[in-house]
């Protein structure tokens, strides 16, 4: 028998969100006649979990600090023990604890940059030292995968980023397809049964805004109270944003929830997915909302405006704008013809561009071209 090629996927953490996400696809549907993947994860939790669910090895090295020198050689020891073949890191934190590693093994490095460290809400000086560990890093990698054409483009032009590709993110369109058998959330969740829900399916986070979403849906409710929107996820501004809920008095409005799994069953509950994000790589939620076939209001932000087509399957507006995001939110609860329109249109996208079987090849090619 051919000998596996023993390829190390590498994450930042055991928490799921796009980029766990993205590695548990890829471990689930990377060709096993040809690759053993095995998971290191800086830190344990859910997705740790999962892989070994799936039959993957996945191991836990702790830290929480970038380029943390004290793991350094348990990383090294790891490759050795594990007879890595090629190594895959997702993410800055897992490369600036993977490349030395690497390096003095003779492996070649594979960086998914799953949206780049740095960003616009950020200082100046700690936006420059991001960008030149960017660079850094890219730098130690044989390839770098960027998951959006616009993340690629930012490499470029900020430091002259060589070596890069573009694989999109993929999505199992099995998985998340509207037509099969999912149970509806609505009673379970404390949702109506004849109002539209809007989802707001994310971590409360600066980067996924849910502040401005509160003040559009505050706008909303000033023009309707069929709408409902479920705010399903935790996270640094949760607290924030119940305070802002309340001070707007908009409770009515709103759903809460905590983490869901069951992510298929929430997206075939809802009738409106919405991103309001600062900044994206390519987000994984909005494209399994597209695969599920559900129309989207999302900012044209990074890999957002590359899925989003606007006015085919959703409609895009600018960052930090209540205003356009409660018109364009209103504009679909308005015309149930052109929310089935455009949930057609989003899952036709996702079947030619984004399916989970074109993004494993692709990978699998940048790996043997490495080998």
């Amino acid at each position: 028998m051919t000998k596996k090629i023993k390829v190390l996927e590498t994450i930042r953490q055991g928490k799921i969100g796009g980029g766990e996400t993205h590695v548990l696809d890829l471990i689930a549907n990377i060709d096993k006649s040809k690759y053993e993947p095995i998971v290191l994860s800086f830190t344990d939790g859910p997705m740790v979990e999962r892989a070994k669910g799936l039959g993957v090895e996945a191991h836990v090295i702790y830290t929480e600090t970038p380029y943390d020198i004290r793991v350094w050689g348990k990383v090294k020891q790891f490759m050795i023990d594990h007879k890595i073949d090629i190594v895959h890191a997702h993410g800055t934190r897992a490369n600036s604890n993977i490349f030395w590693a690497a390096k003095k093994l003779g492996l070649p490095i594979i960086y998914t940059v799953h949206g780049w460290s740095f960003h616009q809400d950020q200082k100046p000086m700690v936006k420059m030292l991001r960008i030149k560990s960017e660079s850094f890093l890219t730098k130690k990698a044989d390839v770098t995968i960027s998951v959006s054409y616009s993340n690629q483009k930012d490499g470029v032009d900020l430091f002259g980023m060589s070596n890069s590709q573009v694989v999109n993110y993929g999505i199992d369109t099995e998985k998340y397809d509207p037509v099969n058998n999912f149970p509806d959330l609505r009673e379970e969740l404390g949702l109506p049964k004849d109002k539209t829900i809007v989802g707001f399916l994310v971590r409360m986070t600066i980067q996924k805004d849910p502040l401005t979403l509160i003040r559009a849906i505050r706008k909303v409710k000033d023009q309707t109270s069929d709408i409902v929107f479920l705010l399903m996820g935790n996270g640094d501004l949760l607290d924030d944003a119940k305070a802002l809920v309340k001070e707007l008095d908009i409770e009515d409005m709103i759903v809460w929830s905590g983490f869901r799994q069951d992510i298929p069953n929430v997206l075939h509950t809802i009738d409106i997915y919405t991103l309001p994000s600062l900044w994206e790589g390519l987000p994984i939620g909005l494209l399994e909302a597209m695969t599920m076939a559900k129309p989207i209001v999302a900012t044209g932000v990074d890999g957002s405006k590359e899925a989003i087509k606007n006015g085919e399957n959703g409609i895009l507006v600018e960052c930090k704008d209540p205003n356009n995001l409660a018109k364009a939110i209103l504009e679909l609860h308005n015309n149930k013809s052109k929310m089935d329109d455009f949930g057609r249109k989003s899952r036709e996208i996702v079947l030619e561009t984004y399916s989970v079987d074109r993004m494993c090849r692709e990978t699998e090619a940048i790996y043997q071209k490495q080998l």
